[in-house]
């Protein structure tokens, strides 16, 4: 099935309503996936935008943007591909993997790698994903070698998808590590589709793989029946 023509692709400028929901379909061709703008970052409209296959992405100063990609780059845990040189880098130290113990620490992590480039996690953006971990949404996965956090990632859980956010690596392989090692109990957690984002040749070497739009939001109607906090998530503090 093939997108709208360029005619009927809109930007939507969001209300106070925080479940106004733009139709995917007509996203903008340039900049590719745009739909919408403004709105604001709290919980409920974050929520309920994520769960239709959207995600804020933005720079100070400019007003919050809403993505909805032509091609989303998703992760099948049970594709994730374990390279001989992960294999070897999972031997030779003493890996442990935390799930929400460092939150604020792995946003930090993720921010302030991005500086130089100028990040888009902003103190706005850090205190947003802040109160939806606060509320059970959001999650850090953390890896670590001989307990010191050395790499992971944050994102929003719901239903049985799992939103990646952003990754960060202080020692080499900690971010492939911690994505090997939430891919490996994703089935225990009731997650069966990790969203990516947007592609990456790092991203497409673990796995990855490329799901067009429709396909996409077809898959998060079928895993995501009420947007609802992932519970086994949440009671799960470390995993090997």
């Amino acid at each position: 099935m093939q997108d709208h023509a360029n005619n009927e692709n809109e930007l939507i400028l969001l209300t106070e309503s925080i479940y106004e929901t733009p139709t995917p379909s007509k996203a903008l061709d340039d900049p590719e996936g745009l739909s919408a703008v403004g709105g604001d970052l709290s919980s409920e409209r974050l929520i309920h935008l994520y769960s239709k296959g959207f995600f804020p992405w933005y720079s100070d100063p400019d007003p919050i943007l809403w993505w909805h990609p032509r091609e989303r780059c998703v992760l099948v845990p049970s594709h994730f591909h374990e390279s001989r040189s992960l294999k070897k880098a999972q031997k030779k130290e003493n890996w442990s993997f935390t799930i929400n113990q460092d939150f604020h620490t792995v946003i930090e992590h993720c921010a302030n790698l991005r500086s130089d480039e100028g990040t888009w996690i902003s103190n706005d953006i850090k205190q947003a994903y802040q109160t939806l971990h606060q509320l059970g949404y959001a999650h850090s996965i953390e890896a670590r070698v001989d307990s010191r956090l050395v790499g992971g990632f944050y994102g929003v859980a719901l239903g049985k998808v799992f939103f990646g956010e952003s990754m960060f690596s202080l020692h080499p392989n900690a971010s492939k590590m911690a994505l090997r090692g939430f891919s490996k109990i994703a089935a225990q957690c009731h997650i069966e589709l990790i969203d990516c984002q947007v592609e990456s040749e790092h991203l497409l070497s673990l796995g990855a793989q490329l799901m067009p739009r429709d396909t996409f939001v077809k898959s998060l109607n079928k895993l995501i029946i009420e947007p609802n906090k992932n519970l086994a998530l949440l009671n799960l503090a470390t995993f090997e």
